[in-house]
């Protein structure tokens, strides 16, 4: 899947965590030397859709944490895999899909005591809290950052018709329109209201002015001459 810019759905939480459960990781068992690797996966079901408005993780759906976390001396760093399914809908043939996402986290969660804490902005850096480590908000950002803002059922979908809007996956090769010209309509309108069929076998109700015309000063000459 083509990765695209966008928002998350949801905003950043600011509660921060409460205890350890589906996106949040307590660390208390890594401790603060550094250089100390854990390894953790966990499956995490999220009630809440995490991604954009025509694609997202539904909710209810099972996430798939494959992680590393490394106590670090500003803190503690989270590497590793997010992945899950996703449903969206096609910006081009508006159908509905099913897809599979990952997402890879690179994530540094500062101790509360650090310099990286107390010389940082709280929009600038994640921050633990009480040796708990939210997740949450970093997997949405990536998600929102990873999925695309226009995304396709197939890479080489044909969307709709722009005529009469069926789908061109099940229109066929046949399928299209007679397309008029509108610089030529009126005149299509008048030949179809004009009387006679324009069969020269059949004649004409009208007559050509121009010809009418022709006619009389044929029969005007044609006078003279017997006159003379």
């Amino acid at each position: 899947m083509s990765a695209g810019s966008g928002s998350p759905a949801r905003p950043r939480k600011t509660n921060g965590p409460v205890s350890e459960a589906g996106f949040v990781l307590d660390v208390r068992n890594l401790g603060r030397r550094p250089g100390t690797l854990r390894e953790l996966r966990r499956t995490v079901t999220d009630h809440e859709r995490l991604g954009l408005d025509l694609i997202a993780i539904p909710a209810d759906a099972e996430v798939e944490l494959d992680l590393q976390l490394q106590a670090v001396s500003e803190g503690v760093l989270v590497t590793g895999t997010a992945s899950g399914p996703t449903v969206g809908e096609c910006s081009r043939c508006l159908e509905p899909f099913d897809d599979q996402v990952e997402i890879r986290l690179t994530e540094l969660f500062a101790y509360p005591d650090s310099n990286t804490e107390k010389t940082t902005e709280d929009a600038e850096v994640y921050r633990m809290e009480d040796d708990l480590v939210d997740l949450e908000p970093v997997v949405l950002d990536a998600i929102g950052l990873e999925l695309p803002l226009q995304p396709l059922c197939s890479p080489d979908c044909a969307g709709l018709c722009p005529e009469c809007g069926v789908r061109m996956a099940i229109a066929g090769p046949d399928h299209g329109h007679e397309i008029l010209d509108p610089r030529w309509a009126k005149l299509a309108k008048f030949a179809t209201d004009a009387p006679g069929t324009g069969d020269p076998a059949e004649g004409s109700t009208t007559q050509d002015p121009t010809a009418a015309a022709a006619s009389s000063d044929a029969g005007v000459v044609s006078e003279n001459q017997e006159e003379k």
